[in-house]
């Protein structure tokens, strides 16, 4: 079984506060049998109770869903949670890559981040400079690229200072 990847991309808002993972480039690999979950419980922090998560393949991710941090470098899945529950990141927008060759990290990085910067004031109703909101993104990897046919990126937002809870959809801040 080939294996295929999408990458975690940073924008400069973010910063280290949101998740230790943004600073080690995540790496999220498409096969499920190679790797298990290595998603730490997820613990509410008002109340320190469990909150449910759903261990999800990374290609399935869709705009709408809720997600938390991974522990590790290389997963084949992320931990799925309610939106009202506490979370890192949402999936906010998510648009195809073109072309038959793989461009390259760089180059994949630069359009990734122009176009979830360009998507994200539309989503939270401010623009990214007023928003106290930052932003990441997944993007292919060679190998998901040349062998999976991937282009997809996925636009994620979250908050630098820690976890949210609920949308950010409209919030306007």
């Amino acid at each position: 079984m080939a294996t295929s990847s999408h990458r975690l991309g940073t924008s400069t808002k973010l910063g280290l506060a949101v998740a230790a993972v943004l600073a080690a480039g995540l790496t999220l690999s498409g096969c499920t049998a190679l790797f298990p979950s290595s998603a730490p419980p997820a613990t509410d922090s008002q109340t320190g109770e469990e909150i449910e998560q759903t261990d999800t393949d990374v290609f399935t991710l869709s705009v709408g869903q809720c997600l938390n941090d991974t522990d590790g470098t290389e997963v084949s899945e992320v931990p799925i949670v309610d939106c009202a529950d506490e979370h890192d990141f949402e999936v906010y927008d998510e648009f195809e890559l073109t072309g038959d060759e793989f461009p390259g990290d760089d180059a994949i990085d630069e359009q990734a981040d122009a176009q979830c910067l360009a998507l994200f004031q539309p989503f939270v109703g401010v623009s990214y400079d007023d928003s106290m909101y930052g932003y990441t993104y997944f993007t292919p990897t060679e190998g998901s690229w040349t062998d999976g046919d991937d282009r997809l990126v996925s636009c994620l937002i979250g908050d630098p200072e820690g976890k949210v809870v609920g949308s950010l959809q409209g919030v306007g801040k």
